[in-house]
């Protein structure tokens, strides 16, 4: 199999009349979901003239479409690109200016998306709305079974990731790196056909796709989609199709733990239970020891797409805190800043080496090239081993938050506020809260004569930035801390952060 177009086709053949797929009261087999991908591969191709290597972007929640529009872009050998249905009408405009996407699929209830395409320097020639139009067009399709067109090593997701520039940069996947990331999923959770799993993750993320999403197709398993979460949903979901694995963000986990009566949820079925996006807190690890769900911790990244290392059961408690050990199939490496192994328990850059590490940044290779240097993908996350190989991260990617399971750097929210009239210089933190894990603190520096208030540099970024990426508060000071060569001391501003907090 050349591309994951193919997983489909051969899916249908070994698995037709399984179900793949349940949405709501509705469901799909292998085989339906293969033909109605064929049928919208066709409609773009010989309706919309996409060809192998152009873009095509969706604004659309997590749902079958979704997934639909992926493969049919893949046997096209054309590239995939979801965006995140929080972001405002600037920012999806940026993604699509600089992607060149031509194609956009959108969901009507993301109005911003439509602003989006008036945005400069996009490109979008269609807008298909899913709905009405969407279903007209599948069933004027030609049905015709397509052979994918795509070779393993082209692109076949861009997903766009926050960088330390204060712009989003598209990280390329390609077909293998897809393959490879499902390879070691189903390995190191041993996924079989007859697994259910709940998908609750939005598709726009990578951990949305690639765990487990995309690897329940790899082994035909069961895929109950929710097109947004809600904890109660998620449980009836579980014990009415009897899911045998299910991931959610520690976030998620701690929502689950707030349903009324949750004791009534027999939760029994359930083979494991993963969470990702941030280390989970005592209080979920009990809650599932309690329930007797094994569970396990593992550490992605939407460069690795995304698996990297995984915390099994039989150590969460025993090494809390640890990011685990990789995958199988998976390279890891710590270094200092010659790029020289380091001995166990000292601190050094995490590498990574593997099918699934990404083909490198769209049109930014100076930045592929710096961060695939010497054949290993260098994560700027800085860690020590244990003498078993276990990792923990001291510090995570340079500037970066995790709020709610989604990924905030500081410097894209500081290049906004620093547009703000009135503020002169601006510095931004994460700080530690009780919900999300994590939100952003603007330190600002004010203008002289600047009549600034927290009300405004928060009402501002918010017309700006998606609603995580809003500062949950502002400090106004006279300067900022820095060192003898100008950079902001942010662990100085932290400190203070600790400081008021105590």
């Amino acid at each position: 199999m050349q591309g994951i177009g193919d997983w489909a086709t051969r899916r249908a053949q070994l698995s037709g009349d399984k179900v793949a797929f349940v949405s709501g009261e509705r469901s799909w087999t292998y085989r339906e979901f293969d033909d109605r991908t064929n049928k919208l591969a066709n409609q773009l191709r010989d309706r919309f003239g996409v060809r192998r290597g152009d873009r095509i972007a969706a604004v659309v929640p997590t749902s079958v479409e979704c997934l639909e529009i992926l493969f049919a872009t893949a046997k096209l050998g054309a590239i995939f690109t979801p965006i995140n249905v929080r972001l405002t009408a600037p920012e999806i405009g940026y993604v699509l200016a600089d992607l060149g996407a031509e194609l956009l699929f959108v969901h009507g209830a993301f109005a911003q998306a439509g602003d989006a395409v008036k945005e400069p320097g996009v490109r979008v020639r269609e807008v298909v709305a899913l709905g009405a139009e969407y279903d007209e067009l599948l069933a004027a399709a030609d049905p015709t079974p397509m052979t994918t067109m795509a070779g393993r090593h082209d692109v076949a997701v861009i997903m766009y990731t926050s960088g330390t520039t204060g712009r989003p940069k598209g990280a390329m996947i390609t077909h293998e790196n897809l393959r490879a990331n499902a390879a070691a999923v189903t390995s190191a959770f041993g996924l079989r056909s007859c697994d259910v799993t709940v998908t609750a993750l939005p598709m726009f993320h990578i951990g949305g796709l690639g765990l487990y999403t995309l690897p329940f197709i790899y082994v035909g398993g069961r895929n109950v989609i929710m097109p947004s979460f809600d904890p109660v949903a998620v449980l009836d979901a579980v014990v009415a199709e009897q899911a045998t694995q299910l991931l959610l963000v520690p976030t998620m986990w701690q929502a689950i733990m707030d349903v009324p009566d949750l004791e009534h949820y027999d939760l029994s079925s359930l083979d494991c239970a993963l969470t990702s996006g941030a280390p989970a807190p005592v209080s979920v690890l009990d809650f599932l020891a309690r329930s007797g769900v094994p569970f396990r911790e593992g550490f992605g990244m939407t460069e690795c797409a995304p698996s990297v290392a995984l915390l099994d059961s039989e150590h969460v408690r025993e090494k809390a805190g640890s990011i685990g050990r990789p995958l199988f199939g998976i390279e890891t490496r710590l270094v200092d800043d010659l790029d020289r192994d380091v001995p166990a328990g000292t601190v050094g850059e995490l590498l990574v080496r593997a099918d699934n590490v990404f083909a490198g940044y769209w049109m930014r290779p100076e930045e592929t090239s710096h961060a695939l240097r010497g054949g290993w993908f260098h994560t700027g996350d800085m860690g020590r081993a244990d003498d078993e190989g276990f990792i923990t991260l001291v510090d995570r990617k340079k500037d970066m938050l995790i709020s709610g399971g989604e990924n905030v750097y500081s410097r894209e929210v500081e290049v906004v506020i620093a547009e703000m009239p009135g503020v002169h210089d601006v510095a931004v933190v994460a700080a530690s809260h009780e919900k999300w894990g994590e939100t952003p603190v603007a330190f600002v520096v004010s203008n002289k004569g600047a009549m600034l208030t927290e009300d405004d540099v928060i009402a501002f970024t918010r017309q700006r930035l998606a609603r995580f990426k809003v500062p949950t508060r502002v400090e106004f000071i006279e300067t900022l801390p820095t060192t003898a060569t100008g950079k902001v001391q942010k662990n100085a501003l932290r400190d203070r952060l600790l400081t008021e907090t105590n």
